[in-house]
């Protein structure tokens, strides 16, 4: 399956192609915007409210190197941006892109047919290896969507 006509390149730096080849970017806010399009849709995964941005977006309670605050609300959102991922440049991201984002990341992977204990390789193997970064957070993507 190609990528979607509003989606990532593929080859961009943070992009994800989830098994159904939906493509998610995930990214570390601490870091510069990266060159070429920016997202149709955000999900930043933060303590404190993000800063303003032109494109639209949402923000998730979550603080660094915890779960999200509303687990329910999580699962509502998380499962809003895959379902737009098929169409659009959704991307996700924390402060560094590792743990918050990883952990959703690998969540989007359980929403997308991976089994909820291989999600957290799948995104070490094709985002970063070094995402999904505490026990809770390996725990949380297992029993997510249970």
């Amino acid at each position: 399956m190609g990528a979607a006509p509003g989606s990532w390149d593929p080859a961009d730096a943070g992009v994800l192609r989830l098994p159904s080849g939906r493509l998610v970017r995930g990214r570390g806010l601490s870091r510069p915007l990266p060159d070429g399009p920016v997202p149709t849709y955000a999900v930043y995964l933060l303590g404190k409210e993000p800063p303003e941005v032109p494109w639209e977006s949402r923000w998730l309670r979550w603080p660094d190197f915890r779960l999200p605050g509303d687990r329910a609300e999580a699962a509502r959102v998380l499962r809003d941006a895959w379902e737009r991922a098929a169409d659009d440049r959704v991307e996700l991201a924390c402060g560094g892109g590792r743990g918050r984002t990883g952990t959703a990341l690998a969540c989007l992977a359980v929403l997308d047919g991976v089994p909820p204990e291989e999600a957290v390789a799948y995104v070490r193997r094709h985002y970063d290896r070094h995402a999904v970064e505490t026990p809770w957070q390996r725990r949380y993507v297992r029993r997510f969507g249970a």
